[in-house]
């Protein structure tokens, strides 16, 4: 089933996938296989039907559309969980599994077969993981994926930051990283950006001036300035020294980013930042709050105010988690006018982490109480940015594997 799958991939449009993986999954005895992913907002499971954006059922009328919330699809996506399905007709059996890349959740497979064995749960979990890397693979040149995986029109400057971002989701034993951002059809100037070299892990946030495209423009500039110096080895002082350069060449003093750069050395938890006219980030250590990162901020980058910037280190502990975010989370406004409110921020995080649940799924579950809080719409980006440092010790990962869930039987 997987070699048949694999080697049918190299050449072939994300619009087959549906059919070869019917048609190699038979093999394995897997009588039915459907594929379901996530749309931008997290919040409902689409069905892959191979005809491009066009919805449609499966062959015993799967429902195009299931939501995330109070369904059992959605539970499996959620906890990262297999679970299994007493829909199925009479003698065979149904579960739905969840398609994972790494610890990105992508969606879940609706999988039907005639026997209930432990070889045929090891091989539809094989099986989603294959699907998972093609899909992942694919998307990135596929407007069929795009346009089932979104439920309205998107902005230009949406549009772009999307192309920008890395996955909202990474873990690799060391660190488990997660972002969530709002509006999704109508982001402007926010990004968030991560990578690893060696023991660094690298963290940026920014805020552009604007609710325009010229703002995605900036934060892009932003971002690809912040990149292109760090892969030259730049420091942090630097890499935002250079990032204030490039917005001055482009628009004068007429466009401004604020953010956070920041390493994370994996090898003994020595955190260092760079704070550029933004909020402080948050550490969360033992379940509670326990501080802001308060470091002399410079100004922001595009000013040349010529204010001293300052390298600020601080130690931590493992199973710390740092957070960043952007004033659009804590200053979203209900329909009484008060605020989210950096409390009522940190205390979500910290309530959802004591329910046990995998990071991505409490930063989905904060940008819906973010998106309710504010009826629904927000009036500015949100974005937030989650590193948990597991800690030095490489059995490590056997944590990081619970926390994410890359073990869903």
């Amino acid at each position: 089933m997987l070699e048949g799958l694999l080697a049918a991939s190299h050449v072939m449009p994300l619009e087959l996938l549906p059919s070869r993986v019917t048609e190699h999954a038979a093999a394995a005895g897997l009588s039915e296989v459907l594929i379901y992913v996530g749309n931008l907002q997290r919040s409902a499971l689409r069905l892959m039907t191979g005809h491009g954006e066009d919805a449609g059922r499966g062959a015993d009328g799967a429902e195009a559309e299931v939501k995330i919330e109070g369904t059992l699809p959605g539970r499996a996506y959620q906890h990262v969980q297999v679970l299994a399905d007493s829909s199925a007709n009479a003698p065979e059996y149904r579960w739905w599994v969840p398609l994972l890349d790494g610890t990105e959740r992508i969606g879940v497979l609706r999988v039907t077969a005639a026997d209930d064995t432990e070889r045929v749960r090891r091989d539809m979990v094989a099986l989603a993981s294959l699907i998972a890397l093609i899909l992942v693979s694919k998307r990135g040149y596929s407007d069929s994926f795009a346009r089932l995986t979104r439920s309205e029109p998107m902005n230009i400057a949406a549009e772009m930051q999307w192309q920008l971002m890395p996955p909202r989701t990474y873990a690799d034993g060391r660190v488990v990283i997660s972002a969530a951002m709002e509006p999704a059809y109508r982001i402007s100037g926010d990004a968030f950006d991560y990578a690893t070299a060696g023991p660094l892990v690298h963290l940026s946030i920014f805020d552009a001036m604007g609710h325009d495209t010229a703002a995605g423009l900036t934060a892009n500039l932003a971002m690809a300035t912040c990149r292109s110096f760090r892969r030259q080895n730049a420091g942090l002082v630097e890499l935002t020294e250079r990032i204030e350069e490039a917005l001055i060449e482009q628009y004068g003093k007429s466009r401004y980013a604020t953010g956070v750069v920041a390493d994370l050395d994996t090898s003994s938890g020595a955190l260092t930042w760079v704070n550029r006219g933004h909020h402080p980030p948050v550490i969360i250590r033992g379940g509670r709050w326990i501080t802001e990162l308060r470091c002399r901020p410079a100004h922001p980058m595009g000013t040349g105010l010529g204010l001293p910037v300052i390298l600020c280190r601080e130690q931590l502990e493992p199973g710390d988690r740092i957070v960043f975010y952007t004033d659009g989370i804590t200053e979203a406004r209900g329909s009484r006018g008060v605020e989210f409110g950096l409390q009522r921020f940190v205390d979500f995080l910290i309530r959802r982490h004591a329910d046990g649940l995998p990071v991505p799924e409490t930063l989905r579950r904060l940008v819906r109480a973010v998106l309710d809080y504010h009826d629904g719409r927000l009036e500015d980006d949100a974005t937030v940015l989650v590193c948990e440092w597991l800690g030095h010790d490489p059995a490590a990962t056997a944590a990081a594997e619970t926390r994410t869930g890359l073990t869903p039987m």
